[in-house]
């Protein structure tokens, strides 16, 4: 009986090893995945559909049509416009410029081309940080689709998506820039172009030249400098009241300082001191001890081997140190969770639940969740979490924060900052680590003569007294 058990349980053991369970589970990651980012989709278009205006509003690139038709019409008048009392144009000359070109296009073909390119480019920033990673197939195409998904109901995406920001392209530039090969020849110039249009990608070079990337930099220094001398040749009025009146440096240009939407290190010192002028002083050290940081930590990780965890500390640094950094700057989170979902598709054991945590908080902290508006709770990508602690009009509210407020009213700088230095600890430890490691590993020792050396020297000189003279 035993013998017949055996034989009958055979076939199927054989079954079991030849069964290919590794594809099966990389299908059905993908399967979930695609149902994951599919449910996202059609729940955001149902909310396109039950609240018109409350979830696309296009307000900014209204903004940006308008100065792409007076740069074609009127380019004197770039910088002193305003659409209302506290809106203008705060970008740079080319920025103009390239909005000039799309001004060609009707509004109609306009919203709808930005929105569905920023909705494109949130799967795809998470599937180029997970080939930086090394992560390949299927399951890189399964992570990059549910990363897209969970990154479309953050409240910075949501955001963009409502105001038609050119944030999430401004990423997907950078973030294509920097997950190209170190050889590519012109690897810089997403960077550059960037930085040509908002300043604050400039951050980037440093990292770069810190890091040993001296052909990158350079190449981004130069492409910025293009950007630059041409809006001197083709907006040379506007260029100078930008570049040269220091226009560009103002914080306060693109809007109150101390507004609840700017979650930078100086929107939070202006909450509690004021207003923008009185936290300045404090500012300043802060953040050139916070950028210099980040960068110097970012580069530890690249020499190391980490490029990918690097250029995501830079972005989050670089949103924490700007003087402006509204709630849809944040859109730097979803290189964030698609660096998380790359080490969760590596991670076992005990690291596999801290990543999993660690990305359940940040979604949690970031995530678009909805707040009473008017009549029933709806969802209106305005507030976030924030939102619901803190309604209009507090949001643009002037006062000096006590308690629970530090937190809340902040709530996107603090988690910035925690990210920030846990990455930057990461990286310092990572250092000492090799280093410690190098110090320990004994040195190179002279490989030994072979035992039979002797002898063959003894035979050869032998043969040379046996050999006939010529």
């Amino acid at each position: 009986m035993q013998v017949q058990a055996e034989l009958t349980d055979a076939p199927r053991a054989s079954w079991r090893r030849t069964l290919p369970w590794g594809k099966i589970l990389s299908l059905a990651s993908l399967t979930v995945a695609v149902l994951l980012i599919a449910t996202a989709l059609t729940a955001y278009l149902t909310d396109v559909v039950v609240h018109p205006g409350l979830v696309l509003s296009w307000y900014d690139l209204n903004v940006y049509n308008d100065a792409g038709l007076i740069t074609r019409q009127l380019p004197s008048y770039l910088y002193p416009w305003t659409l209302t009392s506290t809106v203008r144009f705060t970008y740079t000359p080319f920025a103009a410029m390239v909005f000039a070109g799309l001004s060609f296009l009707s509004w109609s073909a306009l919203r709808w081309l930005m929105t569905l390119t920023s909705l494109a480019a949130i799967p795809l920033t998470a599937w180029l940080t997970l080939g930086a990673m090394g992560k390949r197939g299927i399951g890189r195409t399964a992570m990059a689709l549910a990363v897209g998904a969970i990154g479309l109901w953050t409240e910075p995406v949501t955001k963009a998506l409502f105001l038609g920001q050119i944030e999430p392209l401004l990423l997907v530039l950078v973030v294509w820039d920097l997950t190209r090969p170190d050889h590519t020849k012109w690897k810089g110039i997403g960077i550059g172009i960037a930085a040509g249009i908002k300043l604050v990608p400039l951050l980037f070079i440093p990292y770069l030249l810190v890091a040993g990337k001296f052909r990158q930099a350079i190449v981004a220094t130069v492409t910025f400098a293009i950007t630059v001398l041409a809006g001197f040749a083709v907006l040379p009025g506007p260029s100078i009241s930008y570049w040269l009146s220091g226009y560009f440096i103002r914080p306060g240009r693109t809007g109150a300082v101390d507004s609840l939407v700017n979650q930078s290190l100086l929107g939070m010192l202006a909450r509690q001191a004021g207003n923008g002028t009185a936290a300045q002083p404090v500012w300043l050290p802060v953040t050139i001890i916070v950028g210099l940081g980040g960068v110097a930590a970012a580069a530890l990780f690249t020499r190391a081997g980490k490029p990918v965890h690097g250029w995501v500390l830079v972005g989050v640094t670089s949103v924490l140190v700007s003087p402006i950094s509204w709630d849809h700057h944040w859109v730097w989170i979803v290189p964030v969770l698609a660096l998380i979902g790359g080490m969760i598709m590596s991670a076992r054991g005990f690291s596999l639940w801290a990543w999993l945590a660690a990305g359940v908080l940040i979604v949690a902290v970031f995530g678009s969740w909805p707040w009473m508006s008017s009549g029933p709770l709806a969802y209106v990508p305005q507030r976030g979490l924030i939102g619901w602690f803190v309604q209009p009009p507090q949001s643009y509210a002037v006062t000096t924060l006590h308690g629970w407020e530090l937190l809340t009213w902040n709530l996107f700088v603090v988690a910035g900052s925690v990210i920030y230095l846990v990455m930057a600890g990461s990286a310092v430890l990572q250092w000492l680590l090799n280093r410690i490691r190098d110090r320990q590993k004994p040195p190179p020792a002279a490989a030994p003569a072979p035992v039979d050396a002797p002898i063959d020297a003894l035979l050869a000189r032998a043969a040379a007294l046996l050999r006939p003279d010529d």
